[in-house]
């Protein structure tokens, strides 16, 4: 039997249970707010605790601007509140592909926020667009560099072949990634790091956000260069944003900085600024740049005119002895410097897996087959020319292109590419303005030491003495006993053998082909002839001198007409010095 009240009461049931459980229904994605829909409508006030220990919120008073502006989030609306001992990174990263825009740039500051020393990379990852997720359960976050994927979290190169997303960003994101960056590196123990930070910063215009992060920077910075850095960056934000009084102390401190942004902003502050003493000011900066500029500029050319000159000096000093010392108009020249260059190319293609090591075992390697071609040469041609120099001139002219003609055989015509090591690499950066390639560098230093072992062995040496004494008296030195036919013989072959070693150093500038000798072969001629006939000294002044010379020329009149005009001063000087800059004294200049 019912009672008569149990319907009465199971509906008053239903209704509190109905009332007790209204409410809005529960988003399926735990970091969407209940009851928003769009992504744009999301805000990170909250992560999951279990991702996030730390629980990212809205800077007060940023919350409205934040409703009006989604893109408006910056790194400085975002604080930590109740920050955990300890953030889970790996945790974080996991959840970088989940969400919005919003979301995402709320786990990046907290992966900031970690110090997990992997964070810079991840983060540059997902700014570079490198950053991807793998379709797989569970997923996996990948970096992609040009060839491999490397997990974002072990480090472990991916091998297998996996399908995957790349990680998106929007503009707002990117730029707030590259202040967090910034941001890291700024407190990185590397000095080169914090100043790439700084200078990134200054470049992309970014640093205003950060003017109080750089500033508190700047009051425990040791480095003086990572503290100029620092100065001249608050200073461009002072110049772009201060009142006359900043803008006046901006410009005081930009007066050295050579930064091609330094001097955009100033050049546009000495045009418009509505101040007249500020626009004096800048005015009188950008003088002072200009000043630096040129200065620069000077010490740029020279630095290129040595660097000429030495190679110069490399292709020129073997001629001096063959030329200078023995007489001999050895047109062939150049063919040994091209030997010595192929002999180069030839052990890189032998030592593939042993780069870094291959040009110094080159060094040797050339010296000794261009020197061997050159005693062949020497005894099977010049030895019974000595004392006729036309008769040279025209029988080391066809050896010449004998020489030219067997590597086209041997090798094809086809110009060939010798790869530079690593440490032959790159540029030593002096400044903004001024940097200083090490290939070119060595070579300078390198000539420097050839020339320097030819003098030793020529001053020093029992072959030195013998190749003094034949060259100044050959019947006299034979009456004392001397070998002059060998005296000969190894005296053309040290020419030759340094004029290999010309073709090492090179083989690092330009390419190696059958008529690489040939670009040079005049100009060592005229460093010998301008220098002094048989004078080394004069060899490495003649040598410096027309290398600075042309570089000084080149930028007004082009490299074309300064070697004409180089060559025509060295036409009108020999006719007032016939014997050169350092003629021999003694016997040798009678001879």
């Amino acid at each position: 039997m019912t009672h008569p009240h149990h319907p009465r009461l199971a509906r008053w049931l239903c209704t509190l249970i109905l009332i007790l459980g209204a409410g809005p229904v529960a988003s399926a994605d735990p970091l969407q707010p209940a009851g928003l829909e769009s992504d744009e409508a999301r805000t990170p006030a909250v992560l999951d605790s279990a991702a996030a220990p730390a629980t990212l919120t809205l800077v007060p008073g940023e919350q409205d601007a934040a409703a009006a502006d989604p893109h408006s989030l910056t790194p400085e609306t975002l604080a930590v509140s109740e920050p955990a001992p300890v953030l889970d990174f790996a945790a974080l990263v996991a959840r970088l592909p989940e969400g919005s825009f919003r979301e995402r740039a709320a786990i990046a500051v907290s992966i900031a926020e970690t110090g997990d020393p992997r964070a810079v990379e991840v983060l540059g990852a997902l700014l570079e667009g490198q950053l991807e997720v793998s379709r797989e359960t569970p997923p996996r976050i990948l970096i992609r560099t040009a060839d491999t994927q490397v997990d974002a979290l072990s480090g472990e190169v991916w091998s297998e072949s996996v399908q995957t997303a790349r990680v998106p960003v929007n503009s707002p994101l990117r730029g707030q990634l590259r202040a967090l960056i910034a941001r890291l590196n700024l407190s990185h123990p590397e000095t080169r790091v914090r100043l790439d930070a700084v200078d990134r910063l200054m470049t992309s215009g970014s640093a205003a956000p950060l003017v109080d992060l750089l500033g508190a920077r700047l009051l425990v910075e040791e480095d003086a260069a990572v503290r100029e850095a620092i100065q001249v960056t608050l200073a461009m934000v002072d110049l772009q944003a201060g009142d006359a009084q900043q803008r006046l102390g901006a410009i005081a401190v930009l007066r050295g900085a050579l930064a091609p942004e330094v001097r955009a902003a100033v050049t546009r502050v000495a045009e418009i600024d509505p101040d007249e003493q500020v626009r004096a000011a800048a005015g009188e900066a950008l003088d002072s740049i200009q000043r630096r500029l040129q200065w620069y500029g000077f010490l740029e050319n020279l630095f290129f005119g040595l660097s000429l000159g030495s190679v110069l000096l490399l292709a020129a000093v073997g001629l001096a002895i063959t030329f200078g010392v023995m007489g001999v108009i050895n047109m062939a020249h150049g063919e040994l410097i091209m030997i010595g260059a192929y002999t180069t190319w030839l052990i890189q293609l032998a030592l593939p897996q042993h780069l870094e090591y291959s040009v110094l075992i080159a060094i040797p390697a050339a010296f000794m087959v261009a020197g061997l071609v050159g005693i062949a040469i020497e005894r099977g041609v010049i030895r019974f020319l000595y004392g006729r120099p036309l008769e040279t001139l025209l029988a080391t002219f066809g050896i010449s292109l004998i020489l030219q003609q067997a590597v086209r055989s041997l090798f094809s015509p086809l110009n060939r590419a010798v790869a530079s090591p690593d440490w032959l690499s790159g540029s030593l950066q002096i400044n903004p303005v001024l940097s200083i390639t090490y290939g070119r560098l060595y070579i300078l230093v390198f000539s420097l030491m050839v020339f320097v072992a030819l003098l030793i062995v020529l001053k020093r040496t029992d072959l030195g003495l013998k190749v003094r004494a034949v060259s100044q008296n050959r019947a006299m030195a034979r009456a004392l006993g001397v070998r002059a036919g060998w005296v000969d013989a190894l005296t053309f072959g040290l020419g030759a053998g340094i004029a290999g070693v010309a073709g090492v150093a090179l083989s690092q500038l330009t390419n190696v082909g059958p008529n690489l000798g040939q670009s040079y072969i005049i100009d060592s001629f005229m460093v010998v002839v301008f220098g002094g006939v048989g004078n080394l000294w004069g060899t490495l002044v003649g040598a410096m001198g027309l290398g600075v010379l042309n570089k000084f020329m080149e930028p007004y009149l082009g490299a074309v007409l300064a070697k004409i005009l180089v060559l025509i001063f060295i036409i009108l000087f020999i006719q007032k010095r016939p014997r050169g800059l350092f003629p021999q004294k003694g016997r040798a200049a009678e001879t």
